[in-house]
């Protein structure tokens, strides 16, 4: 099949979930189809990374996003009037839309896949594009990565101030009304998780009209292709990894920060808490209160140093959707892993086994405490979650289940 594939971010290079999902998706599909990619592109994107996704599409094209305070600004406001979701309205670049139309225009493609919820008002432009005479309208396979309305509803249920509160709350009423009409009107739609596609049924107000479910394939890595860490003797280091620009992070990072951390340092002094990734707020690089022992980088195109002085890997998510990537990194890094439930969610696992779960400060100080004290534990858990990835998380075995979602087509 010829495929016209949408992505909002360019998958690559392979430093966040959404782009790990995109990345090893394309590979697979271009394996039996032709796949021309159409990508958003931010300022630190470079070309070599458009020609390593060039090494195995048809063509690949980019059209370029740009965000200020001011544009979000004038997109909450125009949220606020319409009655449309803010997310929605931010990512409508008219640029895109027109090169969406003019591909489409050609009549070449059979399928538009649409990469994230945030794409799919530009595949659903294939309903009404003209063509060339003769040319049939392209099926549409959206892939959901999370049940979006989810994660505001959760970011509201953790916010203090009242108007964000508020904010997020409306947000996530606009979302869960868009992501139904949105997901009925695509031919498949694909979920990372059954609770996500659960979540976002029960939001559908006509309990006849069903919200599409063709397959729930999780986000894969590739274990061949990343290499166990070699963690240092006496390792005190306690890692978190992750965008901090995606506001379900920091908010967790934040609570782990003022919460429980200082409950570990209490038993352990000698621990030190690393923070990983782009875009930090303030409130994490310089905390209000007297925090010792915190190491802030920023993002890092190679963690690795600090991932082998790691004795533990911490996902202190309060809100969120879909799974976390970082979990399905680390296992395949070795490392042990301590996470709260809504961080593990859409995760197979096997909780003392592979990772250990806390949702309250003082737990999940103690699964910290525990790990930092026995290393041999940590050994032993870093291992099992090795084997976990191994087994139910590498891309080349578990992506064939798309095989048959463009079977189906």
């Amino acid at each position: 099949m010829r495929i016209l594939f949408l992505t909002q971010v360019l998958p690559y290079p392979l430093d966040a979930g959404p782009k790990i999902r995109a990345y090893y998706t394309l590979r697979h599909l271009a394996r039996q189809h032709q796949v021309t990619l159409l990508s958003f592109v931010r300022p630190m994107d470079t070309p070599a990374q458009v020609e390593h996704l060039a090494q195995f599409c048809q063509a690949v094209h980019t059209v370029p996003m740009r965000r200020s305070r001011p544009r979000d600004a004038l997109h909450l406001i125009e949220s606020l009037i319409t009655g449309q979701s803010f997310i929605i309205r931010r990512d409508r670049v008219p640029a895109m839309a027109r090169r969406v139309d003019e591909l489409l225009a050609t009549g070449e493609f059979d399928v538009v896949h649409a990469d994230q919820l945030w794409m799919a008002q530009y595949a659903l432009r294939a309903r009404a594009a003209s063509r060339k005479p003769g040319s049939s309208i392209p099926r549409l396979v959206l892939d959901e990565h999370n049940a979006c309305y989810l994660i505001a509803r959760r970011l509201a249920a953790e916010e203090r101030n009242p108007l964000k509160r508020a904010l997020a709350m409306l947000e996530s009423r606009k979302m869960a009304r868009y992501e139904v009409e949105a997901c009925r009107r695509f031919d498949w739609v694909v979920w990372v998780t059954e609770q996500d596609h659960r979540a976002v049924e029960q939001q559908a107000a006509d309990g006849e009209r069903r919200v599409p479910r063709s397959a729930v394939i999780p986000i894969c890595g590739d274990p061949a292709a990343t290499p166990g860490v070699r963690r240092k003797p006496g390792a005190q280091r306690v890692t978190f990894l992750g965008g901090l620009h995606y506001p379900p992070n920091a908010q967790g990072v934040l609570w782990f920060i003022r919460h429980v951390w200082p409950l570990i340092l209490q038993q352990i002094p000698d621990a030190v808490l690393t923070i990983i990734g782009k875009d930090p707020m303030p409130e994490i690089r310089n905390p209000k209160s007297e925090i010792r022992n915190l190491d802030v980088t920023g993002y890092l195109a190679d963690p690795t140093p600090y991932l082998a002085e790691t004795a533990v890997f911490i996902v202190p998510l309060l809100a969120g959707g879909g799974m976390r990537v970082k979990i399905v990194d680390a296992w395949m890094w070795g490392l042990p892993v301590v996470s709260t439930t809504i961080g593990a969610e859409g995760i197979e696992t096997r909780p003392g086994e592979n990772i250990l779960i806390a949702d309250t400060p003082a737990d999940f100080a103690q699964a910290v405490v525990r790990l930092l004290r026995d290393p041999e534990e940590g050994q032993r858990i870093g291992q099992a979650g090795r084997r976990w990835a191994e087994q139910h998380y590498d891309w080349r075995r578990v992506y064939r289940a798309w095989d048959q979602v463009y079977a189906d087509l």
